[in-house]
């Protein structure tokens, strides 16, 4: 009996430290100014920045026409909006049983309220209208991918004050100063 409980308590004291360990080895997310860095060199290159931003579109144009229609972005949005309700299922479901039951619901909502409290995160979102997208609403027709490439390398160009092909931490952290004293600005007045 002794020799069970100390064998026992070894395994549970083994797990546990095994445990700490793989805790700690969870990558964290890279810093905002570093997500387009894949290479990791502190900055972001022009075919970094394009193919980041072209990804998703290219991912999204089923028929491989390089025009993404109403059609796939519908289903595009269908499959995102899927994906986010299953991590928001399993971030409930905290057993892994494939059931939430209500002290997981209300243990979920509790930690919502925390983590959006530290990040002073008001309710509501993101700043985008509720429904209307960017747009208000609008539908927009198809995308060609070659005219988004063309946008993203003049966004780069605008991002890219020093013009060494590359964007820094501190070109994006300027560009965003600028762009939040533009907001700021009152709009002019209308006669």
């Amino acid at each position: 009996m002794k020799r069970t409980l100390i064998i026992g308590g070894l395994a549970a004291l083994t797990l546990t430290a095994g445990g700490v360990a793989v805790a700690q080895q969870v990558p964290q997310d890279p810093p905002r100014h570093a997500r387009g860095d894949k290479d990791g060199d502190g900055r972001v290159s022009k075919a970094e920045f394009v193919d980041g931003r072209l990804a998703r579109l290219t991912a999204l144009d089923a028929d491989r026409d390089g025009t993404v229609s109403a059609a796939e972005m519908q289903a595009g949005r269908e499959a995102r909006r899927a994906a986010g309700a299953d991590r928001a299922f399993g971030r409930m479901d905290a057993n892994g049983d494939g059931a939430v039951t209500r002290a997981e619901f209300d243990a979920s909502r509790a930690g919502r309220g925390e983590r959006r409290a530290e990040r002073g995160e008001r309710r509501g979102g993101r700043g985008m209208h509720r429904g209307g997208g960017r747009r208000g609403g609008m539908e927009r027709g198809p995308v060609v991918i070659a005219d988004a490439r063309t946008r993203a390398e003049q966004g780069f160009a605008r991002l890219d004050a020093n013009g060494d092909g590359y964007v820094s931490a501190e070109e994006r952290q300027a560009q965003r100063a600028e762009r939040r004293e533009r907001r700021s600005r009152p709009a002019p007045a209308s006669e």
